[in-house]
């Protein structure tokens, strides 16, 4: 019943999640009200659940003009599934907005398929990528997404190759115009950026244990049954979903070598595996089945909701 609400793209549907997203994110909030007593709180608040649904829109633009996913809105309902696997996430404002940024990036590579506008495309994402670097330093590894990019589609072109340079030049300007202005120790800020640690030691309780440990068992299941599906799926499409997966490898990757480690960082990897995720349960299959591995979703995302407020 429930794979019936959101078989297709309707308005209504995506007021539906935009709601559901408005009372889990309230439900957290409300968890410790000390940021009420301060108008900048508040504003700031306001900003990170406004960015969070701009986000959702975004991914939900990449599905479907990109024939990611067909005319449904399993996408964004994945999405905010997995956003309530680890709730913390939704107190991380810088998290958010350079996972943000690195969204607008995939949409521009992703649309590379049609060779039209290809060194604005690559510019365009280069400079995403840059600047969702100044909120988490470890997300510059998605360059390596625009690297592959360049060599499936353009690689001829030696002009393609440097524009990624030129936009790291641009944001390494605004960056040291910021850091002059508000009186910033670069050589601190860089040195502390890029350090790494691969120790998973940071679990303040068993819940945050349990719901990475689900939420990877849930990632593995929709990695594996993409992989299985991809040589079904049009040619034309095969290039887009290794998009899709290299990014869910690169956003893991950023969980791994960050340094202030938390499960917080694998916010990176949803919105690739919320289209891994759709193209499952569009596959043509059993209703049962398919009603089965929602319903089993939605259990494990409000158990590891609800354990962890």
């Amino acid at each position: 019943m429930i794979t019936s609400v959101f078989k297709k793209s309707t308005p209504l549907n995506f007021a539906l999640v935009v709601i559901l997203m408005l009372v889990f994110f309230s439900m957290h909030q409300i968890q410790d009200l000390s940021w009420l007593s301060s108008g900048f709180l508040i504003l700031k608040k306001g900003a990170t659940f406004i960015i969070l649904l701009a986000s959702v829109l975004l991914i939900d633009f990449i599905a479907r003009r990109n024939a990611l996913s067909k005319e449904s809105s399993y996408t964004i309902f994945f999405y905010f599934l997995f956003l309530l696997f680890f709730p913390s996430v939704l107190d991380n404002t810088n998290l958010i907005i350079s996972n943000f940024f690195i969204l607008l990036a995939l949409r521009r590579l992703i649309s590379l398929q049609s060779l039209k506008a290809s060194k604005e495309k690559i510019f365009d994402a280069s400079l995403w990528i840059f600047l969702a670097t100044l909120f988490h330093f470890w997300s510059i590894i998605f360059i390596l997404l625009v690297f592959i990019s360049i060599i499936t589609h353009v690689s001829r072109d030696y002009r393609n190759w440097i524009l990624p340079f030129i936009a790291l030049f641009i944001v390494g300007i605004l960056f040291l115009i910021y850091a002059t202005v508000f009186d910033l120790d670069v050589i601190e800020y860089i040195i502390k950026s890029v350090q790494i640690n691969f120790e998973i030691d940071y679990f303040t309780n068993s819940y945050q244990n349990g719901a990475l440990s689900i939420y990877a068992t849930i990632a593995l299941f929709f990695l594996v049954s993409m992989f299985n599906s991809l040589s079904n799926r049009p040619q034309l499409l095969h290039t887009s979903f290794n998009k899709i997966i290299i990014s869910f490898f690169i956003g893991a990757l950023i969980f791994l070598v960050s340094s202030n480690k938390s499960n917080e960082l694998l916010l990176f990897t949803f919105a690739p595996l919320a289209v891994m995720a759709t193209a499952h349960i569009e596959i043509p299959q059993e209703k049962l089945t398919q009603e089965i591995v929602m319903y089993v979703l939605i259990a494990c995302s409000l158990f590891a909701f609800f354990s962890q407020l």
